[in-house]
């Protein structure tokens, strides 16, 4: 998919103050919604110029079933993406067609942005279902899940083999992996076996999972935190940063973890899926990493599933048009546009084997198979609410100036006093 910028895809989020208070999923026309026999231009807004060109075929794809319609796609870079959309959606002048990720997905839905698309010819069953379940608000389906990725973990083959260490393979657990970490790290020569990063998609979303509890309830209404099974998979992570297998917090921060793994000082490294070209395009690396599953946990080895959908403004002066095209840019056939661009991971099921082949030197089946017990990325509401929250004490946990217990209990406390919050407005 377009990738969304790493541990930022709650970080813009409007806040619900600012947009307009309509009822939930709207099922207004907002207005004309434009003739068979007139012709129709459709504002088609994305964050990723890079997938400018597919985009492009998929509309000239459908303006062939529908040639009384203009598609008008009009990009904005990520990092500004959503304060715009904010700011038109306000004053009602949002794009007929627009990106949209889980994160924000909710707000938007709530304030009667979204129109329904249930009656859009959208089978669920074509999609993974966490991205049905990422993209339903109030029983309504108001985004069609467009791509998707999930996490795996990527090696280092030279780092294994001089430290005599197998391979991750399918079935391996959180012993196998934090016992590979201790073996792969050498201090003399300041490598690492993991990167720890507090990185939540990529990392303890994941093990939280893993060990059988949830960051935040299905509903998005209930903080998770103050379980025992995620105190348990966030010491998966500071364990291994205490044991001296991972560099530390402030290391981490001074540099980019990621750059560890890049430069050879870390042997492996969870990343998702469209981390793929990325490595395969590093000369440095290229040849040397492969990637794995992610290791098993008490309750398995369960990934986040996140991916973008394609929406449709309740408001469009076009609206049957708008549902319409967002649905067919969802679907098989612009699934398999997208998926020749080797980019992406397409969201309609059985289309995805093309994004897999189009790099044959590493195990991309990976990504796909983590399908069958992904959960989805957690969302509430207005997820920027407790993100931050989030992101603030668990940097003292990472750091070690609190303890995970001490800081999960004041996570737990603060996150389901914002969610309360969130849901009195």
């Amino acid at each position: 998919m377009a990738r969304l910028p790493r541990r930022t895809l709650g970080a813009l989020a409007a806040s619900a103050a600012a947009l307009l208070a309509l009822s939930a999923c709207s099922s207004s026309t907002g207005g004309d919604s434009g003739s068979a026999d007139g012709d129709v231009t459709l504002s088609y807004a994305i964050w990723d110029e890079n997938q400018k060109p597919a985009m492009e075929e998929i509309a000239k794809a459908f303006q062939k079933e529908h040639p009384n319609v203009t598609i008008d796609i009009q990009v904005t870079p990520y990092k500004e993406y959503f304060t715009k959309l904010q700011t038109a959606a306000t004053g009602g002048s949002a794009a007929d067609v627009f990106w949209m990720n889980g994160p924000n997905f909710q707000l938007y839905a709530s304030n009667g942005q979204l129109a329904p698309l249930d009656d859009s010819g959208i089978e669920a069953s074509d999609y993974p279902q966490g991205l049905i379940d990422l993209y339903t608000y109030d029983g309504k389906l108001c985004g069609a899940p467009k791509d998707f990725d999930t996490v795996a973990v990527w090696y280092n083959k030279e780092l294994f083999d001089a430290a005599g260490v197998a391979y991750p393979s399918e079935g391996w657990t959180w012993d196998d992996f934090t016992a590979a970490a201790a073996k792969l790290t050498d201090p003399a020569k300041g490598q690492y076996g993991i990167a720890a990063s507090q990185y939540g998609q990529e990392n303890n979303y994941n093990s939280i999972a893993q060990a059988g509890g949830e960051v935040i309830s299905a509903d998005g209404t209930t903080s998770g935190y103050g379980s025992p099974e995620a105190l348990e998979g966030i010491e998966l992570w500071t364990d291994l940063i205490e044991s001296g297998s991972s560099p530390t917090a402030q290391q981490m921060t001074d540099t980019n973890p990621e750059d560890f793994f890049l430069s050879g000082k870390v042997a492996m490294f969870q990343n998702g899926s469209w981390a793929a070209i990325a490595y395969a395009d590093n000369a440095d690396i290229g040849g040397k990493v492969d990637v794995a599953p992610l290791p098993a946990g008490p309750d398995g080895n369960q990934s986040v599933i996140h991916g973008v959908g394609n929406v449709a403004n309740a408001k469009s002066a076009h609206l049957e048009e708008a549902q319409a095209f967002a649905a067919f840019a969802s679907g098989e056939e612009a699934a398999k546009i997208q998926a020749e661009t080797g980019t992406v991971i397409p969201a309609f099921n059985g289309t995805q084997q093309a994004w897999v082949d189009a790099l044959p030197q590493y195990d991309l089946q990976v990504y796909i198979d983590a399908l069958d017990t992904a959960v989805p990325y957690p969302v509430s509401r207005n997820t920027s609410a407790w993100t931050s929250i989030e992101s603030e004490i668990l940097s003292q946990v990472w750091s070690g100036a609190v303890t995970p217990k001490d800081g999960l209990k004041d996570l737990a406390e603060k996150m389901q006093a914002a969610l309360d919050d969130e849901q009195k407005k």
